[in-house]
């Protein structure tokens, strides 16, 4: 457990660093002179860029263990950010982000199999990956705010450089107080069955997993990417990046108060995943719809049905996995996320003259709360799952 504590500051120090650019990205990009179109081509190729690293960190953690790319993801991200406060123009700043995706698609796949690892024990697993989602709530609950609040004190170039170093010292700590625990080590520790109330798709370690339970973390990675694409576009000046800051960190309160009801963990992950994204749907109609509830409010709503969601995803396929290659599921998950949140924001910044992201947002959604329930379908040809041999 004390690896597990080490890891969980190191990650709350790692998204408070990353998420406290949320609120200021858009309008440092526009002061640049970037376009909506431009920024929404940004913000796709950071996540597209994320892909080519989700496939090595696959490979790479179930082989080596994920510490050393744990290291090399947070250095590398600090370093481009050091890089990032002396751009001039959004080519240079869009060159930046592309290769920031790259260097931190190894940190959530090294983290997650690096806490899968930690015990073979499925409640205990879900518990791990709770307490994931509850650090990373927790950073980006003050985050936003702190972020925008940095740059309307110091400015766009001193506040990337101190957010850079910040992830620099992280890196560094992490060599000394994460310790690794090898695959083989974990593979070698008897599995435990999964708890009654869970339906569970549990079988041996070569279980397949079927493609469509990837269908739904594109869909919530796409309606985020929607969200924060259009939520720092309401700033246009220093007073506005504090409120769209203060807006995002609503969003991060409300997560934290569903993972704060651990009761939720002895619902079936599978049902928490379905009715989650079916109401994560519903508020962004709500959104799109028009103003019948306050923005905060309907933002809050946001949160908590994310704070549903985002454990119950990773203990849904490690039910899945059978428990083994912790590292290629959790990297085709991040390719999944990086996928809808390539998707999200270039369909926005397309699209958002003609009709409200919001709308495509609730349609990706609810999608992938209809075809989820298809996996555990018996008879499913063998090209429709994903095999992590």
């Amino acid at each position: 457990m004390k690896t597990a504590l080490w890891l969980y500051l190191f990650l709350f120090v790692a998204f408070f660093d990353l998420h406290a650019q949320y609120p200021i990205l858009t309008p440092f990009a526009i002061s640049l002179g970037a376009a909506p179109s431009f920024i929404g081509l940004m913000m796709g190729m950071y996540s597209i860029t994320h892909l080519p690293g989700n496939l090595m960190a696959g490979y790479g953690v179930d082989r080596y263990g994920s510490k050393l790319f744990i290291f090399f993801s947070l250095m590398g991200a600090g370093v481009l950010l050091l890089f990032q406060s002396y751009v001039t123009n959004p080519w240079q700043l869009l060159t930046i982000r592309s290769i920031s995706g790259f260097v931190l698609a190894f940190l959530s796949p090294a983290c997650l199999a690096l806490l899968a690892r930690m015990t073979s024990n499925r409640e205990e697993q879900g518990k791990l990956m709770a307490g994931n989602g509850l650090v990373h709530t927790l950073a980006t609950v003050i985050s936003p705010a702190a972020g925008a609040f940095l740059v309307a004190k110091i400015g766009f170039t001193t506040a990337f450089y101190v957010l850079g170093w910040i992830l620099i010292v992280t890196a560094v700590c992490s060599l000394f107080f994460v310790r690794d625990i090898p695959a083989t080590a974990a593979a070698a520790k008897p599995a435990a069955p999964a708890p009654a109330a869970i339906p569970s798709a549990v079988a041996d370690a070569g279980t397949p997993i079927p493609w469509l339970v990837f269908v739904l973390p594109i869909a919530t990675s796409c309606a985020q990417g929607i969200l924060s694409f259009e939520l720092p576009l309401m700033a246009q000046t220093k007073e506005a990046m504090l409120t769209t800051g203060l807006l995002f960190s609503v969003v991060s309160i409300g997560a934290l108060i569903t993972l704060s009801m651990l009761f939720l963990n002895r619902v079936s992950s599978f049902y928490r995943t379905l009715w989650g994204s079916v109401a994560l749907g519903l508020v962004y109609f709500m959104l799109a719809s028009g103003p019948y509830m306050p923005i905060a409010l309907a933002l809050l709503l946001v949160g908590m049905a994310k704070g549903v969601i985002i454990p119950a995803i990773p203990t849904l396929l490690i039910e899945l996995s059978g428990g083994a290659r912790y590292g290629r599921t959790f990297s085709v998950l991040s390719i999944a996320y990086s996928i809808g949140a390539f998707i999200g924001p270039m369909l926005a910044g397309q699209l958002r003259d003609h009709l409200s992201p919001y709308y495509l947002a609730f349609l990706a959604l609810m999608i992938a709360a209809t075809v989820l329930p298809f996996h555990r379908k018996r008879g499913l040809p063998t090209n429709t799952h994903f095999s992590l041999k």
